[in-house]
C-alpha cells in the first residue's frame, strides 16, 4: 500500500499516516483540525516486511484498512 505521512509543526513527533490514494477522505474533520499546519513528511510503500522506526507495520496497515488513517504519537520519553 502506498502511504503518505503528514506532520504538524505544532505537535512534534506526531504523524498522520493515510493511504495515498484515499488521502484524507476517511480522516475525521476534528483530527484534521489538529493538523492545521499539516505538511507532507514522506511517502512510501508499506508492507508487512518493512521495518518502521516506532510502529508495527501490521498495526499501521490494519488501521489504514479499517479507519483510513493511523495516528503515530510521540514516543513516551519525548513527551514532557
Amino acid at each position: 500500500m502506498k502511504v503518505a505521512v503528514y506532520k504538524t509543526v505544532k505537535h512534534k513527533d506526531l504523524f498522520l499516516f493515510v493511504d495515498e490514494t484515499e488521502g484524507f477522505a476517511r480522516v475525521p474533520d476534528e483530527l484534521l483540525r489538529k493538523f492545521e499546519d499539516i505538511q507532507l513528511a514522506l511517502t512510501f510503500d508499506l508492507d508487512l516486511n518493512l521495518t518502521l522506526a516506532q510502529e508495527d507495520p501490521a498495526v499501521v496497515l490494519d488501521n489504514l484498512r479499517k479507519s483510513g488513517y493511523h495516528l503515530q504519537f510521540p514516543p513516551p520519553e519525548s513527551i514532557k
